[in-house]
């Protein structure tokens, strides 16, 4: 068995789904389905009996590609105490429970979810955006356009165009919602 401490994880050992072979650096191992092993360490990590140690809980916020920075201002925290959380193991049992939530609510495939964890990710990266709006019959659509030169070109390509519909109580043509 293969003891995988990535992350500073200490209670992780692998049966099988690794290749252990030599380099000319040394010993090395070759994960297979890398992804999915991340995915199912965190999803191991979720039903874990017990608060999740400071690296259990880093390896879940990386995993989920939240800085400090995100995490803390999600839960209402600094990026201080959530670097100090992962350093001493002491992680409050509100937020210990709500990130194993965010995890599965993401990895369930929760698109509302999903979104805004990528939404919350872009919140401290991105400094100037531009916002297009059309009208469509009694809807307004809108396009964000990122305009940061620190972001790869497929990040800032990566947003979907969004529509508001009156239905929702958003923007509408109050002449098409009198007819």
């Amino acid at each position: 068995m293969y003891h995988f401490t990535d992350g500073g994880l200490r209670n992780v050992w692998l049966r099988n789904g690794y290749i252990e072979h030599q380099t000319p650096y040394g010993h090395g191992v070759s994960f297979h389905d890398l992804d999915g092993l991340i995915i199912a360490i965190c999803q191991a990590l979720r039903q874990k009996p017990g608060k999740l140690s400071g690296a259990e809980f880093r390896y879940i916020r990386t995993a989920l590609q939240f800085s400090q920075k995100s995490l803390g201002k999600l839960f209402g925290y600094t990026e201080q105490a959530v670097a100090k959380w992962e350093k001493y193991g002491k992680v409050p049992k509100v937020v210990d429970a709500a990130l194993r939530l965010v995890f599965i609510e993401k990895h369930d495939g929760n698109r509302a979810t999903t979104t805004a964890i990528d939404m919350l990710n872009a919140i401290d990266r991105i400094t100037a955006t531009k916002i297009t709006l059309t009208k469509e019959k009694s809807a307004w659509s809108f396009i964000i356009e990122i305009d940061d030169s620190a972001l790869d070109t497929a990040t800032a390509h990566a947003t979907a165009p969004k529509t508001l519909h009156p239905q929702a109580g958003h923007v509408h043509d109050q002449e098409a919602a009198d007819a």
